[in-house]
């Protein structure tokens, strides 16, 4: 949990010395605490810590100071006023939602999302007694009005689409959202808060995969969510028992009232979820992923003009059926880019090969340096069949609805040089196409 961080700061600046600042004779780089517990001499003491009373670390599967300092720096980032990191974006995403979801509640979620997500909320939340009604991002403010119910408590969707790349328009979402008195929810992995900064746009709460351009190496799995402190849980107390009311579990703590709009939502995912679910990341992983964010601002202007130009290519081939990248001046989501993400958007594309889920097997099967990955926003460039792994569990009636075609693949641009991209997309496309 952190402070809102200096608006006069960029961040670039964030990148390198969000988090950690360090005291005289303190190591300039965060230390990794790599142990399970923590030693006090009074009883008296833990037992305060464990009321919530008193601020410190007692376990690490609650939290960890080398954690803490990699969740401080997102959150800087972010703009808001608390995070917490757990193991896998998709912890992230599920706490995000079952913080303030229950057997009985109703979710308005966006169908243009990871595989991986749509499953967790259609399948999974749903053995929960979680029910959803998905919307498709495009839809008119009548058509997102009519998806709430009375028992709608969150509204979720992704800034940038995985892998369709289509935009959420954050202004329509967020209206229809506070409209009904509940949170919006975008998973921000795409953009990062490098080129999109949701809650400046009326988004609430920020999940992301740190796996994914965060991390930006392949090294280590996790996620992160952070909370604006703009959402009034108290104004919408009826709704929202679990952060409003007294917590039995936790000695009667009241989150809203004893932590605030800035820290209530965080606290009760560490106090109940991460007690519960123990989702934490490793913190040798979080130290890693805070190194790799210092240079996060760096590798994303790289990635964005890789992205742009290996798109262009594939624009003008005649053999590629279409192209998505909301860089690209074409684009449908374009114009909806430039106004929540004017420095740029991210080096993934999405593309139609024709001739069936063959040809595209064999496309991929002739590449040399793009590699065959379940994986996306990686210095390395790797590709796709979405329809084939990522969203195979979906019908073919959701992979429409989710803008995932028979022919859709997704290519993810490394920090490699956009020639050689091209030259071994090329390559491979004389060999098949």
């Amino acid at each position: 949990m952190t402070d809102m961080t200096d608006e006069s700061q960029s961040i670039d600046t964030i990148c390198v010395q969000g988090g950690w600042q360090p005291k005289n004779g303190e190591p300039r780089t965060p230390p990794i605490v790599q142990s399970t517990t923590f030693k006090y001499t009074s009883s008296e003491q833990m037992s305060r810590l464990f009321d919530l009373s008193e601020s410190g670390y007692f376990y690490t599967r609650l939290s960890n100071p080398t954690n803490d300092v990699v969740a401080k720096k997102i959150c800087e980032l972010e703009g808001g006023t608390a995070a917490i990191l757990t193991s896998s974006g998709q912890a992230a995403n599920f706490f995000a939602l079952f913080n303030i979801c229950s057997a009985g509640d109703h979710i308005v979620a966006s169908n243009a999302i990871y595989g991986g997500t749509y499953n967790l909320i259609n399948v999974t939340m749903r053995r929960m007694g979680i029910d959803c009604t998905f919307v498709h991002p495009d839809c008119t403010p009548e058509e997102l009005e009519a998806a709430f119910q009375p028992n709608t408590k969150a509204v979720f969707g992704e800034s940038i689409a995985n892998p369709s790349l289509m935009v959420l328009d954050f202004d329509k979402f967020a209206a229809a959202a506070h409209n009904h008195g509940v949170p919006l929810i975008v998973d921000n992995t795409f953009p990062t808060p490098v080129n999109c900064r949701p809650f400046k746009y009326g988004v609430d709460i920020v999940t992301h995969s740190t796996t994914k351009y965060m991390d930006g190496h392949g090294s280590c799995v996790g996620g992160a969510i952070v909370d604006s402190g703009n959402f009034d849980w108290m104004a919408h107390a009826d709704k929202f028992p679990g952060l409003t009311t007294p917590d039995d579990s936790y000695h009667g703590v009241t989150y809203a009232k004893e932590f605030g709009n800035g820290g209530a939502f965080i606290t009760k995912c560490v106090a109940q979820l991460m007690r519960d679910f123990g989702s934490i990341p490793s913190p040798f992983n979080a130290w890693i992923l805070g190194q790799n964010l210092e240079d996060l601002g760096l590798r994303m202007q790289r990635h964005c003009e890789n992205g742009y130009k290996v798109a262009k290519f594939l624009e003008s081939d005649p053999r590629i059926s279409w192209v998505n990248h909301p860089g690209l001046e074409t684009d449908t989501y374009y114009e909806l880019a430039k106004k929540y993400m004017p420095n740029g958007t991210c080096g993934v594309i999405a593309f139609g090969v024709p001739g069936g889920r063959e040809k595209v097997s064999a496309l991929l099967d002739h590449l040399k340096l793009v590699s065959i990955a379940t994986h996306v926003a990686d210095s390395r460039s790797c590709i796709l069949y979405p329809a084939g792994t990522t969203h195979r569990q979906l019908t073919e009636e959701q992979l429409k609805e989710a803008g995932v075609g028979i022919d859709l693949v997704r290519l993810s641009c490394g920090l490699e040089s956009a020639d050689d991209i091209i030259a071994d997309l090329k390559q491979a496309m004389d060999a098949v196409l």
